[in-house]
C-alpha cells in the first residue's frame, strides 16, 4: 500500500516581499493564524520563519517566534519546523538563534552554499512598501548563501545532538544529495532522514520534471528506498511539482514561502488554500494525507512535549 503523504506548509519564508502581496502574513498574530488554518486544512507540518511586524523584513528574533509557537501549538497538533535558512544575508549564529532557543522538533537545514537569486523580481515592481525591499532584492546579484561543511556540521552537531531536533534536509542541487549522503557516512546524521528537493530557485536546479526524476533516482542510489522525501517549487511551477512527488511516492511541501499564487495570474489568499488544494489533488490520486502522529512517526520526532514553547 501507498504511503500517506506529508503535507509541509511554509506560510510566510523570507524570500518575498509586503510588497509582492497582501496576503502574506507579517505579524506574529499573522503568522500563528495562517499556521493554524493550514494545520487545519490538512498540514501536518509547518514551516516556520519570523519577521519584523514594522516593516516585514525577515528577523530572526527568537522573541518573535515566541510570539506565535506556543499559540500554534496549543491549537493544533502540527510538527513545527524552525528554519535556520532564515534570511538571505543573516548570519549563521542568527540563522541559528531560534531553533537553539526553541528546542524544535524539526529544523530545516540547506545542504551547501549556493547563488541564491531573487533579484529578477525587482523588474516586476515599480513601487514598494518599504526601503529595504528593493535593497534586499537586489543584493542576491552578488550574493552566496553560505552553508559550508563546518556550518552544517555546526548546525546538526547543535541541534541535532543537543536538543534531538531532525531536520528537513533541503536540497537545491545534485550535489546537496552527495553532500548528505557523506555526512550520514560520518555519523553526523542517522535516519530516518528527511529531504526536501527544492526547485526553480535562480542558482539552484531548474524547474524541469526530467531533473525531479534524476534527483529522485540519485536519492534512492544514495539512501536506498527507506527514507522520506519531499519536493517544493517555485512560483507557478508549485502545483505540477508537488503533484509529481505524490504520483511517486513523494511527500508535498507548499505555502506563500514558495509560491503566492493558487493558479495562473491569481494569487492565492491563504497558504491554507494552497494545501486545499494539493490535498484535494492528493486524495483524488487515491492517496491519503499524512496526520501529525504519522508525520512524527516516519520521521523519528521527538514529540511536542519535548520542545522549549
Amino acid at each position: 500500500m501507498s504511503k500517506s503523504v506529508i503535507i509541509t506548509c511554509a506560510p510566510t519564508g523570507g524570500i518575498h516581499t509586503p510588497t509582492m502581496s497582501e496576503h502574506l502574513p507579517i505579524t506574529p498574530s499573522e503568522i500563528a493564524t495562517a499556521s493554524i488554518e493550514a494545520a487545519e486544512a490538512g498540514a501536518s507540518i509547518i514551516h516556520l520563519h519570523a519577521r519584523n511586524p514594522e516593516n516585514g523584513k525577515p528577523d530572526p528574533n527568537p522573541d518573535l517566534f515566541m510570539e506565535f509557537l506556543p499559540r500554534i501549538k496549543q491549537a493544533t497538533d502540527a510538527v513545527m519546523n524552525i528554519s535556520t535558512g532564515g534570511g538571505l544575508g543573516m548570519t549563521r549564529e542568527e540563522r541559528l538563534r531560534a531553533a537553539v532557543r526553541t528546542s524544535p522538533e524539526m529544523a530545516s537545514m540547506n545542504m551547501g552554499s549556493i547563488n541564491f537569486g531573487i533579484f529578477p523580481m525587482l523588474d516586476k515592481y515599480s513601487e514598494w512598501k518599504h526601503d529595504w525591499e528593493p535593497e534586499f532584492l537586489g543584493m542576491t546579484r552578488d550574493f552566496i548563501f553560505r552553508n559550508t561543511f563546518a556550518d552544517i556540521e555546526y548546525a546538526i552537531k547543535e541541534l541535532g545532538q543537543g536538543h534531538g531536533t531532525r531536520f528537513e534536509f533541503e536540497c537545491y542541487d545534485l550535489g546537496h544529495l552527495y553532500n548528505l549522503a557523506w555526512m550520514m557516512d560520518q555519523g553526523w546524521i542517522e535516519g530516518p532522514i528527511f529531504v526536501q528537493m527544492v526547485f526553480g530557485i535562480l542558482g539552484g536546479v531548474g524547474a524541469d520534471l526530467d531533473n525531479l526524476m534524476h534527483m529522485h533516482t540519485i536519492a534512492n542510489k544514495l539512501f536506498g528506498t527507506d527514507y522520506e522525501w519531499s519536493v517544493l517549487a517555485a512560483g507557478r511551477h508549485q502545483m505540477p511539482f508537488t503533484t509529481q512527488s505524490a504520483l511517486l511516492g513523494g511527500n508535498v511541501r507548499v505555502g506563500l514561502e514558495d509560491s503566492l499564487y493558487i493558479g495562473p495570474g491569481k494569487k492565492a489568499t491563504s497558504s491554507a488554500e494552497q494545501v486545499t488544494k494539493i490535498r484535494s489533488i492528493i486524495e483524488n490520486l487515491g492517496l491519503s494525507v499524512a496526520t501529525p502522529a504519522e508525520a512524527r512517526e516516519r520521521l523519528g520526532l521527538k514529540g511536542a512535549d519535548q520542545v522549549k514553547f
